[in-house]
């Protein structure tokens, strides 16, 4: 479905977030990532044990450009990876979290 499609079931179920999930994943698809940082961070306002979602947003907010705000979303996923048991996701988010730039990493001095 397209971005539009799902920006209409939103309008209609605004508190829907797995219709506000697909609308974010519509508009991944079309390049609108500034958009889809919209309905992600609301995704996970809403829900902060979504661990896709967490995901996702981070994977986001790092393809713009933006690492400093990625990281804790990769580390909420890291978390979240874990204690619900998703090994998969967690080597990936510790390979991303490895992956950033010194720079980005919190000072632990």
């Amino acid at each position: 479905m397209t971005a539009e499609r799902f920006a209409a079931l939103v309008a209609q179920q605004p508190e829907n977030e797995k219709f506000r999930f697909s609308l974010a994943q519509a508009l991944l698809r079309e390049a609108r990532l500034p958009e889809a940082v919209v309905q992600l961070e609301t995704c996970v306002h809403k829900k902060a044990d979504w661990m896709m979602a967490q995901i996702l947003l981070g994977k986001t907010l790092l393809a713009l450009g933006r690492p400093t705000e990625a990281r804790p979303r990769f580390e909420t996923a890291l978390q979240l990876a874990i204690a619900q048991d998703h090994e998969d996701p967690a080597r990936e988010m510790q390979a991303l979290l490895a992956d950033l730039s010194p720079k980005e990493r919190p000072d632990t001095d």
